[in-house]
């Protein structure tokens, strides 16, 4: 959902597919593109269906189910990191359609959505994990493509802003999707068969908004003398900073404990009654709605890796806290503002870091290159955490991640990419 054009300097080139128009002379670029306010939109509109569902899982598979730390580690695991799979397809075929992807980013919106009614008749783990394999599908197919249409559409100066901006919007759908599931859940006998159908309705809406207001077509490529090709995305990683990027988005995943895990940890720590549980991530999506926006800004001023790394560091204080004795009644806002500011530190921001020196026609299959090491890191996350969990307990699992999470960030800091350092 990133729209960035580093053309900026060539005002005679034509328009591109994704609709962000070109800068003439002496005339100031807006800050912000249509086509990445539009993508927002449609982010807000699927994060308030999509996070229904994952304010409601781990409970529902925990508690409803009777499943295993293990067992939902497994999921868990499945639900965050089976796109890894299928985001380089996705990032390929909108690179190889010359401008479609709108398209490709819409089939994936569109595989999400049909997921979520199936949820209704599945109560064992292997149809479950099918269809969160399924939901995730359609996840890695229109991340690459959504978050080059943001990439490109916006200048190298502005990036990180353009990404904190739709960050901002796709996290206002974060804050209302657990808030929807717990109403949903307080006025209904059957909850969780009305909070699945609930978000099928709202995810068909965000398809639609995607169809009607998000420019799309086929445009021009940039004349960089890159071709789409399977060979030429792999290439990308004899790029340096690009290789380094992906190495340390990889090393850090496998030391970020997902989010249901952290909901599971403050439920227990502060006996959180189960009605209440999908508030918990209600407190991540506010701090990283309200910072999002910042940070980028930040990010674009002061370089991106150190707000990347500084981010780590929240995450890590947030683990520390957990591994304490302390129960008082700040504990889950601290712990929930640090979890926010983590992500708004280093989602977009590891984004904008990723497009820099990726060309135009490969951009997609490039960004897809970074996000598929992360999910396959935190899809290995999942399933160890939830083992050491069910073996030792969640206090050494925790502490294994927080000391894992300590030396990647220090190697992270060290091989950093030299290209990242300033916008």
């Amino acid at each position: 959902m990133y729209v960035a054009d580093s053309r900026a300097s060539n005002p005679s080139a034509p328009a591109s597919a994704e609709g962000a128009a070109r800068p003439t002379a002496g005339r100031r670029r807006a800050a912000v593109a249509p086509t990445v306010l539009a993508l927002g939109t449609v982010s807000l509109v699927t994060d308030v269906s999509s996070e229904m569902v994952t304010a409601v899982l781990p409970l529902y598979l925990v508690t409803g189910l009777g499943l295993s730390p293990l067992g939902f580690g497994l999921l868990d695991g499945i639900y965050n990191g089976f796109s890894a799979v299928v985001r380089l397809v996705g990032g390929h075929l909108a690179d190889r359609g010359g401008g479609r992807h709108k398209w490709v980013a819409g089939l994936g919106y569109g595989v999400s959505a049909l997921c979520k009614p199936l949820l209704l008749v599945a109560h064992s783990l292997t149809p479950i994990g099918l269809i969160l394999a399924a939901d995730r599908t359609g996840k890695g197919l229109r991340t690459a493509p959504r978050d080059a249409l943001i990439s490109l559409s916006s200048t190298p100066e502005n990036r990180g802003r353009a990404f904190g901006v739709h960050r901002a919007m796709d996290t206002a759908g974060a804050l209302l999707g657990p808030l929807v599931a717990f109403l949903i859940l307080r006025a209904t006998v059957d909850g969780y068969d009305a909070v699945f159908t609930v978000s099928f309705c709202v995810a068909v809406l965000g398809v639609l908004v995607l169809v009607l207001f998000v420019p799309g077509g086929r445009g021009e490529r940039a004349g960089d003398g890159a071709r789409p090709t399977l060979r030429a995305a792999v290439g990308l990683l004899r790029r340096r900073d690009l290789r380094r990027i992906t190495l340390c988005a990889l090393l850090l995943g496998l030391a970020t404990v997902s989010d249901s895990f952290v909901y599971l940890l403050l439920q227990r720590r502060l006996g959180v009654p189960d009605r209440w549980f999908a508030l918990l991530p209600l407190g991540t999506a506010a701090a990283f709605l309200l910072l999002a926006m910042p940070l980028g800004r930040l990010a674009d001023r002061v370089g991106r890796w150190a707000v990347f790394l500084a981010g780590h560091g929240a995450l890590l204080v947030a683990y520390a806290l957990l591994l304490t004795s302390w129960h008082g009644s700040a504990l889950p806002y601290v712990v929930l503002a640090l979890h926010g500011g983590f992500y708004a530190a280093t989602d977009g921001v590891l984004m904008a870091a990723a497009s820099e020196g990726v060309p135009e026609a490969l951009r997609s299959s490039g960004l897809a290159l970074v996000q598929t090491g992360q999910a396959l890191a935190r899809f290995a996350c999942s399933l160890l955490f939830g083992a050491a969990w069910t073996v030792w307990g969640d206090r050494a699992a925790l502490a294994g991640a927080a000391g894992a999470l300590v030396a990647c960030a220090v190697f992270s800091l060290v091989v950093r990419p030299k290209g990242t350092v300033t916008a």
